[in-house]
């Protein structure tokens, strides 16, 4: 299903917090950029993007989320490779759900790193604007910064992407820009 309509409902009907419908909205914003560079579907980079935490709220307690969603994506017709990717994005599921394409690869690498843009965002003025990467790597030295975001995922994340940091930090605050998520 890759109807951003449909997807957005779905959102709706499981999200009630703001700040976790940004989160997706940004997520949803870097994959689609990186699928236009990549010469990827950006429809299907923008749904799992969109999609990865809308069972967050209900089932936030490993292994349920994104356990529990994969079941309600599977019954409204999603298709295995967006359920599989999305089951990818925990690290706690990798046993089972190895990342190996691409499209895993990538939703890995945007998730934290989003959550932790955003939270750079909101303590600056001009937001994502100009938002460089040494300004970022500044605060992710500062541990008690957006404390619960893991650094180590930022990394790990960027390495088996296949993109340096630096870059793929500016890639994203800028998609997320380009996107107006904040």
């Amino acid at each position: 299903m890759l109807d951003r309509n449909v997807n957005l409902q779905l959102v709706e009907e499981y999200v009630a917090s703001d700040s976790l419908k940004r989160h997706m909205l940004a997520v949803e914003a870097a994959m689609r950029a990186y699928a236009l560079r990549l010469s990827q579907d950006v429809e299907l980079w923008g749904t799992v993007g969109l999609l990865h935490d809308f069972d967050y709220e209900k089932w936030p307690n490993p292994p349920d989320h994104p356990l529990q969603g994969s079941v309600i994506l599977r019954e409204r017709g999603y298709s295995e490779e967006i359920i599989r990717a999305i089951l990818s994005h925990a690290d706690y599921l990798s046993d089972q759900y190895p990342r190996q394409s691409p499209l895993e690869h990538g939703l890995y690498a945007c998730d934290e790193l989003c959550g932790f843009l955003t939270a750079c965002a909101m303590v600056r003025p001009q937001r994502l604007e100009g938002l460089s990467a040494s300004s970022v790597r500044k605060k992710l030295k500062n541990l008690s910064f957006a404390a619960a975001v893991n650094r180590e995922d930022i990394t790990r994340g960027a390495k088996a992407f296949g993109v340096d940091l630096d870059e793929h930090i500016e890639f994203c605050a800028l998609a997320m820009h380009d996107a107006k998520i904040l």
